[in-house]
């Protein structure tokens, strides 16, 4: 009994001191932390105030088949993930700012020619757009923080994970607000919804313009060539890469199966915003107390493996309720679970997974690494998000979708490094 009230106190404890923890962590952060950290948050209220609703945007309004919305979005997703490797080694060599500013102007455009494509080329070409913005800023932001973060680390104030946890944490704050406002905008119409987005972008190219330094100090610019042969010559690295790879197809089921389950269960896609709420909600309030314990009990490596089992767990959820055929409210409960264990597994896949990056890149070569464990699953989403939405299509049991999905994560724990670095 005694036992089980100090678990209870230090659980208390924990949750208390959560918010204080965000404090002192954000307290010591370098002015540019903050900034690329509040850019995070700022991107991602512009990208979900479109992206969750796409999906049902191009099957309903523009009537395409299943097949070509998954291809569609899986576009969308290799342009941005796929390029990553290309936008990283444009960070090596010409700085954070100009990459970032330029990235910023072509989601403005991107956003704003999709409220307007109405054909399925002119889709294409605005996701394909907005897809190559993002794989020009994200690679910029995320390389440079990763930075930022070792150097956090070195001077003493704390494991580099909870620096990246922090930025997941903005980015899935701004991934909360994003869909809430998006769903008001959809109440006029999608292209209401894409000129908004388009407009918080303007707001963080202003932003940018202001206040991002021309030089960062400790970034050397790499103008030698021959860094990606020795990236595909490093074997570590890109195992981390697929198994990163089978967290992000998942994580993108999110807009082409999830949406489906929900249509199901209860006839429209209103609790879609609800079910993307919950998933930013949980990881605002519960990522930085969950990377501070893994970082202390399980390392990066076994940080992986547990994130993966999780996301492959949220599927098998909704493999097992499928043949009961719920609908109503309790037909949302196997989705939530998914929503839930796929998010879990999220904060804990990846932090460790940016964390390990800087120790596998060669010297100089951070973006191009941060962008190639990008780019490789942009490959794997792209290839993978075709089959699911064909999968979707081919009148299988209701179960065997979601088993094939929960089998592509639980599977990609043997892909991962044996032997990880050292937990800081």
């Amino acid at each position: 009994m005694t036992d089980l009230i100090s678990r209870v106190f230090l659980t208390r404890r924990t949750v208390r001191s959560a918010k204080p923890c965000r404090e002192r962590i954000w307290k010591h952060l370098s002015p540019l932390l903050r900034l690329l950290i509040l850019t995070q948050l700022t991107f991602n209220i512009g990208f979900y105030a479109v992206l969750p609703f796409l999906a049902e945007h191009l099957g309903t309004a523009l009537g395409m088949a299943g097949w070509m919305v998954g291809l569609v979005l899986g576009l969308r997703t290799f342009s941005q993930q796929g390029l990553f490797v290309f936008g990283g080694a444009l960070v090596d060599r010409y700085g954070v700012r100009p990459i970032v500013l330029t990235g910023c102007v072509l989601r403005v455009a991107g956003f704003a020619w999709l409220g307007y494509a109405e054909q399925t080329l002119t889709v294409i070409g605005a996701v394909l757009l907005i897809g190559f913005a993002a794989a020009l800023f994200s690679p910029a932001v995320e390389s440079e923080v990763a930075r930022q973060a070792v150097i956090w680390e070195e001077e003493g104030h704390g494991s580099r994970t909870r620096v990246l946890a922090l930025l997941s944490a903005a980015g899935q704050a701004g991934a909360f607000v994003g869909p809430l406002l998006g769903g008001l905008l959809l109440a006029v119409d999608f292209r209401t919804a894409c000129l908004a987005g388009a407009a918080v972008f303007v707001l963080v190219l202003a932003g940018h313009l202001r206040l991002m330094p021309q030089h960062i100090p400790g970034r050397v610019r790499t103008r030698q060539r021959g860094g990606t042969r020795a990236l595909l010559r490093n074997r570590r690295f890109l195992a981390l890469c697929c198994a990163y790879g089978t967290y992000l197809l998942a994580y993108n089921q999110l807009y082409l199966a999830l949406p489906e389950e929900v249509q199901r269960a209860t006839g429209s896609q209103a609790a879609l915003s609800w079910l993307f709420a919950l998933s930013s909600l949980l990881v605002v309030c519960a990522q930085l107390p969950i990377t501070r314990w893994a970082g202390d009990r399980l390392g990066l490596r076994r940080s992986m493996i547990a994130g993966l089992l999780l996301i492959a767990a949220g599927f098998g959820v909704v493999a097992a309720s499928r043949p009961a055929g719920w609908t109503g409210v309790a037909g949302l409960l196997p989705a939530a679970g998914y929503v839930v264990l796929l998010t879990l597994g999220q904060m804990l896949v990846v932090p460790a997974a940016r964390a390990w990056v800087p120790d596998l890149a060669e010297d100089g070569r951070i973006g191009l690494y941060t962008g190639a464990l990008s780019s490789v699953s942009g490959l794997i989403v792209l290839i993978g998000s075709s089959a699911t939405g064909s999968l979707l299509d081919l009148g299988l049991p209701a179960a065997v979708p979601w088993l094939l999905l929960a089998a592509v994560p639980a599977l990609a724990v043997g892909l991962l490094p044996r032997r990880g670095p050292a937990s800081p």
